[in-house]
């Protein structure tokens, strides 16, 4: 159905110095590619081509050529038998799986939201108070001053405890249950949205994300 397609998130997006910003649907992807006058568009779909392998096949490994192209030469493409595509009246039109945003030159960053997740990740699943590795099911949140005492929900209050650990502090401080952090919790950094891009959602993209 081409309904699913256009729905698809398929389509990796990089900013004008092929830095990776986000993924797209294929019709957003669609409608940045056809937008615009006709000066630079605000987007560019890559042509990705692979070499043929001697048994008919294709080489996905190392791409001949990636070539940036305006709609009006993207439409010309031919459409592969390992492509997706979407059809017009007049025309089968190859999907892009990267595009290049021309006028986008930053990189922007993901600010960390305060999860229990978010807590979990930063300490990497260790007890804050013991330094024994107690995963998801053998740990909790902890406030390090509890709430009835005035404590937050932050990133600055909030660590990963070991369960019996979490019980034997109850609503008391640190130190008043003979505890000590193993060091002091702070927020994560922002991360480049780069970097929170780790699974390919198409084969196309491996060729851009960190290995």
């Amino acid at each position: 159905m081409i309904t699913d397609i256009l729905n698809k998130p398929i389509v990796l997006s990089l900013n004008r110095a092929w830095q990776i910003i986000g993924h797209r649907t294929v019709k957003q992807a669609l409608v940045a590619l056809n937008g615009g006058g006709d000066g630079v568009p605000p987007a560019l779909g890559l042509d990705i081509a692979y070499p043929k392998t001697d048994d008919g096949g294709w080489n996905f490994d190392r791409p001949l050529f990636l070539n940036p192209l305006p709609w009006s030469e993207w439409v010309k493409l031919p459409v592969r038998e390992f492509d997706f595509a979407v059809s017009t009246p007049k025309l089968r039109i190859r999907v892009p799986t990267v595009m290049v945003a021309t006028h986008f030159a930053r990189m922007p960053v993901r600010i960390p939201k305060l999860t229990r997740d978010a807590i979990f990740e930063r300490d990497e699943g260790v007890c804050q108070y013991t330094g024994e590795r107690v995963g998801r099911t053998g740990g909790n949140l902890d406030h390090v001053v509890p709430r009835d005492r005035g404590g937050r929900d932050s990133f600055e209050n909030l660590v990963w405890a070991k369960r019996e650990i979490n019980s034997l502090k109850a609503n008391r401080l640190p130190h008043e249950a003979g505890l000590r952090l193993l060091r002091r919790p702070k927020a994560p950094l922002p991360l480049p949205v780069s970097a929170t891009v780790r699974e390919a959602q198409h084969p196309d993209w491996r060729h851009f994300l960190a290995h």
